[in-house]
């Protein structure tokens, strides 16, 4: 048995997983087995090298390629949030998200199969003891060995095929090849390269020798040189994850970040916040064609965790419908950034509340965590912030920023309007038009009614669209869900879906959502273009 301890004395540890970025919100915790072994070579490489032969680093390395266990301790998220500059003087805003951990708490680490020799022991203990940090430079660490190495792991690897236990979560996390597996894939990876290459060059029956030493230069000799390789610099040759690593499965306590930051009081100035905004993270992410399905899950958590706010639910003390729509709205998002949003599932959830958030329902927010998912398979939520609509706002996905919160004159369908009144015709079927010629009750002319309800400006153009660009493929209305699984909003009796491109006198700020279901995510409109 080895096990190592870490405290973290600034209570926060900073790191993203290997597949986000950092706007996401999402926190790699525990830390995960690759980035541990990166940070005992990174000590190594720039402080030890003089003390510690590179014949015992790569001994140590090579023993701690198997999968560890974790305790880990109790834990909340936390973020905080600021303007970046960048060059001629503009700036993007940096929502940078944390784990929160008491200094005085411990993670342990253990591998419970592995046994260093005297020396490596001594090599290790002098590498945990130079260890400053563990991700970001301001994650700072003390690392040690422990001293109580039988402490009961509450975080461990997932074998293919078990289920999860109660009271557990499935998370996925970046960890080492075993030494040897390294060097069959990489014979493998050579082997490949080899023949894409002969299939370019077409009638060559065998490369020079430049083209076979490139090949193998591309590829790191053995798990110690992989385990060098600069993050950024393989991220720019289009790795998808670092050569040598693989994703693996642990189960996790589904309250490994039950601990709620204490909620700060509202000053009677100031404006209560009106948009939460979370990222989702999922082994089976959620499509935006399920958008209904799956926001009726994050209402009901919500409504749970609120004890029955208001807000949440849109009735008074007396269970009765508020007026005016007011309370909250659940969208969903489907935003290409980092590896995210390539099969047209949900990236983002924005909860939107022109009524406001008090205290109640900010401490629902930020316990809300996860929700079911098909399958077995939980859907995490990390709460990125709450603000104004503007606080969130803009176009560029890539930092994570939202265009349905933005400003624009041009507005399309994001997912379909659905009408809530039927199309009205004479006894003789002869449609009934209103005064600028548009069937009464239609779903053009039901919009416009909606836009001019909302206080919207009157638009300059209303214009049928067929489908919305969904990861590339044009989606039609009638691939997403266009009904509510509970609760009896008035819907047109076909149930059709809708779209529609709109150009306002005007920019007008987001979000906007009309028709049947727009709490739950139907009707969403989002800008042509910036």
């Amino acid at each position: 048995m080895l096990a190592i301890e870490i405290r973290f004395p600034a209570g926060k540890y900073h790191a993203t997983p290997w597949n986000r970025q950092v706007n996401e919100g999402a926190v790699e915790w525990p830390p995960a087995p690759w980035r541990i072994l990166r940070a005992l070579i990174s000590t190594w490489h720039h402080k030890l090298q003089a003390e510690i032969d590179e014949e015992t680093i790569r001994k140590i390395i090579e023993k701690l390629d198997s999968l560890p266990q974790y305790f880990l301790p109790k834990a909340s998220l936390g973020h905080t949030r600021h303007y970046m500059p960048l060059y001629r003087e503009a700036t993007t805003m940096v929502i940078d998200t944390f784990a929160a951990i008491d200094r005085e708490s411990r993670l342990i680490i253990q591998w419970p199969q592995v046994d260093l020799s005297i020396e490596e022991m001594s090599a290790l203990s002098k590498l945990l003891d130079r260890i400053g940090y563990l991700g970001r430079a301001e994650s700072w660490i003390e690392a040690r060995l422990a001293e109580d190495p039988m402490v009961q792991a509450n975080c461990i690897p997932l074998n293919e095929g078990s289920d999860l236990s109660d009271g557990f979560e499935g998370i996925q996390t970046l960890a080492a090849m075993p030494s040897q597996e390294y060097l069959i894939w990489r014979r493998k990876e050579v082997e490949a390269r080899v023949s894409r290459r002969l299939a370019e060059l077409g009638n060559a029956s065998k490369l020079k020798k430049k083209d076979l030493d490139k090949i193998e230069e591309s590829l790191p000799a053995d798990l110690f040189s992989a385990l060098h390789a600069d993050t950024g610099d393989l991220k720019k040759a289009g790795w998808s994850q670092p050569p040598g690593s693989v994703w693996m499965y642990y189960a996790r306590p589904r309250d490994a970040f039950a601990v709620v930051p204490r909620a700060a009081k509202f000053e009677d100035h100031q404006e209560p916040a009106t948009v939460a905004r979370f990222a989702v993270a999922s082994q089976v992410p959620p499509r935006l064609t399920g958008a209904v399905s799956f926001a009726e899950r994050i209402h009901l958590a919500l409504v749970s965790r609120s004890h029955g706010s208001t807000v949440f639910t849109g009735c008074d003390e007396s269970k009765r419908p508020l007026t005016g729509h007011r309370h909250s709205f659940i969208f969903c998002e489907s935003n290409l950034g980092l590896d995210k949003g390539r099969r047209g599932e949900i990236t983002h959830v924005v909860v939107h509340a022109p009524m406001g958030f008090e205290l109640k329902e900010r401490r629902a927010l930020d316990s809300l965590t996860a929700v079911w998912g098909h399958g077995g398979h939980d859907i995490q939520l990390i709460l990125l912030g709450v603000g104004q609509p503007e606080d969130f706002a803009g176009f560029d996905e890539s930092k994570g920023e939202s265009p349905m919160l933005a400003k624009s004159n041009r507005w399309i369908s994001r997912t379909p309007f659905v009408s809530t009144r039927h199309p009205k015709a004479t006894k003789t079927r002869v449609p009934k038009l209103d005064d600028n010629g548009l069937q009464i009750g239609s779903a053009e002319h039901e919009l416009r009614r909606l836009l001019k309800l909302n206080c919207f400006p009157a638009p300059i153009l209303v214009e049928p669209v067929p489908s919305t660009d969904l990861a590339g493929h044009e989606t039609r209305w009638l691939a997403f869900q266009r009904e509510r699984n509970h609760g009896n909003g008035r819907r047109e009796a076909s149930g059709y879906g809708y779209g529609f491109r709109i150009k306002f006198p005007e920019q007008v700020q987001g979000p906007i959502a009309l028709g049947y279901g727009a709490h739950f995510g139907l009707g969403l409109f989002v800008p042509e273009s910036p």
